[in-house]
Formats: C-alpha cells, structure tokens, sequence
C-alpha cells in the first residue's frame, strides 16, 4: 500500500528558498552532520547544564528546518502488510506532515505508537532520504472469539483482544470460554486441525480448571479431553465417530479422560427407551 500524507489546512506547500545546484549536495551532508554531530552534542551538554535551553532547542529546530530547505523534508509515507488497519487510524497515528523536516522523525517512536493500534502487531519504521518514511507492519491474525465478563472479543494466537465490537464476520471461529482461556489456545487448536473433519464440527473450547479443555460439538455433545495426551484422545474420537457416528446418536457427553477406555452418557429419553420392556 501507498499513500500520501495528508494536509489537513490544505495549504499550497511551502516554496524552497533556491539554492545553487552545486552546493546543495554538500550542504545536505554539512547540516545533517551538524544536527547529529557537533551541534546535537553541544545543545545536549548546554542542556545538561541548565544554561540556555530554551535557545539550544531553537537552534535545534533552526538546523532541522535548514535541512527540510535542503531538501530532507517528508514527502511521502508508504506502508505495506496494511490489511485490517484503517489508513486513518495509521495517519493519526504516524503524525507527520509533508513538509516536516525527515531528521526530525523518530522511527522508533512512531513504531511504539504504531503498536498501540488494535491490529498491528509490531511495525517496522525507516527514514530513506531524502524524502520518504518506510513503514512495514504486521497485523495481528485472528484466532477466536474469547467469551468474557458474559461478553465476547476477539483475540489474536498471543491472547491479544483485537476487537471488542463488529464482530460478525468472525462467527466462524471457535469461541473459548474461560478467564485464560487464551492461554494454550493456539496449541490446542493445531491440535484439532489434524482432523480436519471432526474439527470443523467444534463450536466452542472450554477451559476446567486451568488444565484441560471440554469441547462443545454442534449438535450440543460435550467432549471430555483429559488433561495429558491430548493427541491421543482426539484421534480416539476421530476414530470413534469414523467407525460409529457416535456425534449423529442420541448422546450428551463423550469422557475421554481415561486413558484405556471413554465413556458415554446417552440423554435421559435414550436411556429411559433402553430401560423399558420390549412390548409383545
């Protein structure tokens, strides 16, 4: 993506003072090494000594707009990895004007602001002179819907909420319900992929205990996964319902917390029917 930044005055940009060609090259090293160099080094230790500050941070600036007169000023942004994030919400966020003097620009201090934004999950920032601020991001990637406080958010592998609203696009995921749900979440849902199938089935992951998960199929089956050997116990399952169709019968729970057996409770209805005599 590129973009350009915005003016919000919408004023003609500033005109160049005109300088002749061949100084104007040697002139842009001879400041910008003042501003990093000898002159940076002296506004620092007149700082330190509590003098003249006020007109060691104008002489600063004077440098700096010296510079943005050379040549050295922002006149472009331009930004890839942007998917999710609003332009909007970067501009405010990178807050540079075209025109401002390029040295004058903190990469690091707009990546930090970069990293407030709900959807970005670090960013890389580089001034390329003479005019240009290089902006790579990388956003954040949805894992599921987190139910919390009687809510839901979304939340990215790292336990990131994302998003608090607008979430109906992402009905899709699993929801996890717990208060560290998030916790261990990324693991068990690689783990629920290896039977592709069976997974598209779950609905929801519930967190027992701060150490094991109940899955919530959608027909409303509760499936106990025990707290070690997860892997082993969701096969089991894939197996079961490849061999069975136990999750098509008139069941509620599958406990596979045992290691050398599950258990299952079939619904009240179902069980009353297997109780009562054959009628002859």
């Amino acid at each position: 993506m590129r973009f350009l930044i915005r003016d919000p005055d919408k004023k003609r940009p500033r005109r160049r003072r005109s300088w002749p060609k061949w100084i104007r090259p040697a002139a842009i090293v001879l400041v910008a090494a003042a501003v990093f160099g000898s002159a940076g080094y002296g506004a620092f230790e007149i700082w330190r000594a509590g003098a003249i500050g006020a007109t060691a941070d104008r002489l600063g600036r004077g440098l700096l707009n010296m510079t943005a007169d050379l040549g050295l000023a922002v006149q472009d942004v331009t930004v890839t990895g942007r998917s999710e994030t609003a332009a909007a919400d970067m501009l405010a966020a990178i807050d540079v004007q075209r025109g401002t003097p390029i040295l004058s620009v903190d990469p690091e201090v707009v990546r930090q602001r970069l990293k407030k934004l709900s959807w970005v999950r670090d960013a890389r920032v580089e001034r390329r002179l003479p005019g240009v601020i290089a902006i790579a991001i990388e956003e954040r990637v949805p894992m599921a819907l987190w139910q919390r406080g009687g809510k839901l958010v979304l939340v990215d592998r790292d336990g990131a909420i994302i998003l608090r609203s607008g979430l109906d696009r992402f009905r899709h995921l699993i929801t996890l319900v717990g208060d560290d749900a998030p916790k261990g979440a990324s693991e068990l849902l690689a783990l629920l992929s290896t039977e592709p199938q069976l997974e598209r089935r779950v609905n929801a992951a519930i967190r027992v205990g701060e150490r094991r998960w109940n899955l919530q199929m959608d027909n409303g089956i509760d499936v106990r996964l025990p707290e070690n050997d997860i892997a082993a116990a969701w096969a089991q399952l894939a197996q079961l319902e490849r061999e069975q169709k136990v999750l098509g019968r008139d069941v509620v729970t599958i406990d596979l917390r045992l290691p050398d057996r599950f258990v299952i409770r079939v619904s009240p209805d179902q069980a009353k029917r297997k109780a009562s005599p054959k009628q002859t």
